[in-house]
């Protein structure tokens, strides 16, 4: 069976030809929860596993781990200290999570987070964060990228992550990185306009699949651009994934965290650091979602989620805190 990325953006495939695809590869269908874990390709081999930290003290103006589910005639969590303007709003820390990136339905109670994609609208009342594939072009939109900002190797041939079909975008020079962000900068004003507090820019790590073409730099660089945009909308900005660049966060201009499958492979510790515990994490396994919990259960916001992020009443669904 080919390798399954961490996030199967089933929210964002375009057709129902492609998520058929990709029911065949992920070879699901038949509604058993397992702990199987899906290969990963995306994972830095590099990456070295974070060693137990410390939980972090909080600032007096961050919200409690109890606090109480935010309705839209209730205030929203009070915004801890950090350099960014003052309208942006930070995930409150260690509340329930949903993530629906493969299609929205109604949050569970006691959900106050949910992350969704840029096509769809916001959970009235929760904290939103909008998922936007920021570092690569999903298949069917590649034809309306620039030729020359579609990753090309010295034969001139596109550079494709093969897992997903999806062109890496070429984040090499300023000039390309400006224009790039120029175009992903409209998408996050459409998650703004919605109704957004935030976004989730997929791909960070695009640059451990461009065959050395692209660099860690190149990377923070680029999302620093988004990040400079998305604050000046009044968003947040999540780090997805590519823990091997939590150290740069201050850099990069991020806010929170997004990881997927931290628990699974030993990873929350660092992410959990660097962001001062405003993670939000994903798990694809009961195995994964055991160990996410039994070390930063009562720190970290945790779902286990099924790998085709799918919604109710589909055969695939999982959704469980525990």
């Amino acid at each position: 069976m080919p390798p399954v990325k961490r996030a199967l953006r089933a929210g964002v495939l375009g057709t129902a030809t492609t998520l058929a695809g990709l029911l065949a590869l992920t070879g699901c269908g038949s509604g058993k929860d397992t702990d199987a874990s899906p290969k990963n390709p995306r994972r830095t081999t590099g990456a070295t596993a974070p060693s137990s930290t410390p939980k972090p003290s909080r600032t007096s103006d961050e919200p409690s781990a109890d606090a109480g589910s935010r309705s839209s005639g209730s205030p929203k969590p009070t915004r801890r200290t950090d350099p960014k303007p003052a309208a942006v709003e930070l995930p409150p820390l260690h509340a329930g999570f949903d993530y629906q990136i493969g299609g929205a339905y109604r949050p569970a109670a006691g959900v106050r987070i949910v992350s969704r994609d840029r096509s769809s609208s916001p959970a009235p009342g929760l904290y939103n964060i909008c998922y936007v594939n920021a570092f690569q072009a999903q298949p069917e939109e590649r034809g309306q990228w620039p030729a020359d900002l579609l990753l090309r190797d010295a034969d001139g041939k596109v550079v494709v992550d093969k897992d997903w079909d999806e062109a890496l975008l070429d984040i090499s020079t300023p000039d390309k990185r400006r224009r790039v962000a120029a175009r992903v900068n409209r998408w996050i004003d459409s998650c703004a306009d919605k109704g957004f507090d935030a976004i989730e820019p997929d791909n960070y790590d695009s640059y451990t699949r461009s065959r050395k073409l692209l660099t860690a730099d190149d990377a923070t660089a680029f999302i620093s651009l988004l990040s400079a945009h998305a604050h000046a909308r009044h968003l947040a900005i999540g780090q997805k994934n590519t823990v091997e660049l939590s150290g740069a966060r201050s850099r990069a201009g991020l806010d929170f965290a997004v990881a997927e499958e931290c628990g699974e492979y030993d990873e929350c510790g660092e992410y959990a650091k660097a962001f001062h515990d405003r993670v939000v994490v994903i798990e694809y396994t009961d195995r994964g979602l055991r160990k996410a919990r039994a070390a930063f259960g009562n720190r970290l916001s945790i779902v286990r989620r099924d790998v085709l992020v799918s919604t109710p009443g589909s055969a695939d669904y999982v959704r469980r805190t525990r």
